[in-house]
């Protein structure tokens, strides 16, 4: 199991900074040290992980194959607060450079990452669980067809959102 020295972050704020940063030096530990020990996250795929080293392990796999060339960055932040210890940290981002299991280059993408987070008796700031969804624009919900291939589908009429 490895050891995770907790980040010093004093503002929920901070969250999605360090997990970008520790995304883009490839670091698995940094970015699951933003996370509490019973953290959970769910990724665009729906894997759920159930704690920290889980959410490490993933990670590390995915920051040394399939995300080793790629670059996260931060689009927009919004904080809620819901007490003066607890906050939903909603952030848009951005990915390049993922690539499949055989090198080849995927699309860019955007994502929204929704963080609950809250306030440790020492002052920073920790994540008990966080959620990353694609953005899929133009779409609102996806369907799935008699041979199981899921696509993105809009029932708007003239949607332009």
């Amino acid at each position: 199991m490895a050891d995770f020295n907790a980040l010093i972050l004093k503002e929920p704020v901070e969250i999605p900074v360090a997990f970008i940063k520790a995304w883009n030096l490839k670091d698995a530990k940094m970015l699951a040290s933003i996370f509490d020990e019973d953290a959970e996250f769910i990724n665009v795929t729906g894997l759920w992980w159930h704690d920290r080293n889980a959410i490490f392990k993933a990670h590390d796999y995915g920051l040394k194959v399939i995300f080793k060339d790629s670059e996260l960055s931060l689009r927009k932040t919004k904080v809620k607060y819901l007490s003066d210890t607890v906050a939903v940290v909603n952030a848009r981002m951005h990915l390049e450079g993922q690539t499949s299991i055989d090198g080849k280059k995927a699309q860019a993408r955007n994502t929204i990452f929704t963080f609950v987070v809250h306030q440790n008796e020492d002052g920073n700031w920790s994540c008990a669980s966080a959620q990353n969804t694609d953005v899929v624009p133009g779409k609102e919900t996806h369907i799935i067809d008699e041979n199981g291939n899921m696509e993105g589908v809009d029932y708007r009429p003239n949607n332009t959102d």
